[in-house]
């Protein structure tokens, strides 16, 4: 049975940063691609960023890209999402994913299998 289980998020102030984890059980990172959604109020869920099997490659949305990093460790089947300079519109729901090919399939749920049960991030101006 896979789990994904997030924790990390809070509120906090525009520019500062914040780390969300995301620990998996019944599944292996060598075979499943991981990513980061997250919804705002009134707003689709949306992708922010994806990490390759392995580690091998990642990718993030425009609005995220060099604030945003996302990482693995294998050793405690955990992905972090590490986020920098936040803003205000980062406000939302961020929800961990594992599927197949999430960085091809950019963007589509269709492709997600699992999901987390998601964690809140704030971020006040």
């Amino acid at each position: 049975q896979v789990q994904l289980v997030e924790s990390g998020g809070g509120l906090v102030q525009a520019g500062d940063s914040l780390r969300l984890s995301c620990a998996a059980s019944g599944l292996s990172f060598s075979s499943t691609s991981m990513g980061w959604f997250r919804q705002a109020p009134g707003k689709e869920r949306e992708i922010v960023g994806a990490i390759g099997w392995s580690g091998g490659s990642t990718r993030f949305a425009d609005s995220v890209k060099g604030r945003f990093t996302i990482s693995t460790d294998n050793a405690k089947n955990t992905v972090y999402l590490s986020m920098n300079s936040l803003k205000p519109e980062d406000t939302a729901i961020y929800y961990c994913a594992a599927g197949r090919r999430l960085i091809t399939y950019w963007g589509n749920r269709r492709y997600v299998d699992y999901w987390g049960q998601g964690t809140q991030v704030t971020v006040s101006s």
